[in-house]
């Protein structure tokens, strides 16, 4: 079934948190949707962990657009959300609903991500009322990284928890439908989730919110040595896709790569020895389709 704005909406408080994660692209999309995640935040987190940025701030609204129609493209359950990266909200209430429309109409998204609390309460409000649901953010914002001196944690104080809950009643006033909690100690994201209507979704925000979202790239082990305390490594795929690159090296300095059963025949018409992930692409011992040459341009084994 799909995942809808109104469902993650009712989500608060309904006992079971809503999961959460970034994607990219599209086969990282799929994947997460046959896990059965509930939301997909193409995030501008992906000029760092994908793009090799050392801040988001780089980010573009077509890079943006890029890769939330990769995402799209997967037809997922679950809801696609996109980041709106620095300076597409900044400018003009006019500029914003444009940028955040494109995000919509050419990407596909299914709503927008805002970073900021009180300050861009209007901003959110005009997007409603464009129709363009918004997920807003607040806590540790990326975006603000020279603001803040660094990516340091927030809401620390009583009176920085208090601008919090300032923060996230504005949002939920202003129309958001969700709200990311982001690099806050445990308690204060406690107090905000209960304060609000809106479902709270941390990251590096403890275990009180009412959903939980990670970088995938973290998640999965694809990222650097070192990842932040919030992260929980489910799986190390850097290191077992160097392994199967060096398994592939060896086989082709050997010669053992291709094999028999890899290569193709003039007039093999067997049975195939595998799909290929190339689209078009016949696979070894298979015939072509007629119309739709393979590799082998001239049309040999037909």
């Amino acid at each position: 079934m799909k995942v809808t704005v109104p469902a993650i909406r009712a989500r608060k408080g309904a006992g079971r948190p809503i999961v959460a994660l970034t994607a990219y692209d599209y086969p990282t999309a799929r994947t997460l949707d046959a896990a059965g995640v509930d939301l997909l935040l193409v995030g501008d987190s992906l000029g760092m962990v994908v793009l090799g940025h050392p801040t988001t701030l780089p980010v573009t609204l077509e890079m943006m657009l890029h890769h939330t129609a990769a995402v799209v493209r997967a037809k997922t359950a679950a809801l696609v959300v996109a980041d709106m990266p620095f300076l597409s909200y900044h400018v003009s209430r006019e500029e914003t609903i444009r940028n955040a429309g494109r995000l919509i109409q050419e990407a596909g998204a299914e709503a927008v991500k805002i970073e900021g609390g009180r300050g861009r309460a209007g901003v959110v409000r005009a997007l409603v009322e464009a129709d363009i649901p918004v997920m807003g953010h607040i806590g540790l914002t990326p975006q603000s990284v020279h603001a803040m001196g660094g990516y340091k944690v927030q809401g620390r104080s009583p009176d920085a928890v208090q601008s919090l809950l300032e923060d996230a009643r504005a949002l939920e006033e202003a129309g958001a439908f969700s709200l990311v909690l982001e690099g806050i100690p445990g308690e204060a994201a406690r107090l905000i989730t209960q304060s609000t209507a809106l479902p709270t979704i941390g990251i590096g925000a403890g275990p009180h919110c009412d959903g939980q979202i990670l970088v995938v790239n973290d998640l999965l082990g694809l990222g650097g040595e070192e990842v932040p305390r919030f992260v929980r490594r489910y799986a190390d795929l850097r290191t077992a896709a160097v392994e199967a690159v060096r398994a592939y090296a060896a086989d082709v300095t050997a010669g053992r790569f291709p094999a028999e059963v890899e290569s193709y025949g003039a007039g093999a018409r067997g049975a195939a020895a595998g799909p290929s992930t190339v689209p078009g692409a016949a696979a070894p011992g298979a015939s072509t389709p007629a119309g739709s040459p393979g590799p082998e341009q001239g049309g040999s084994g037909r």
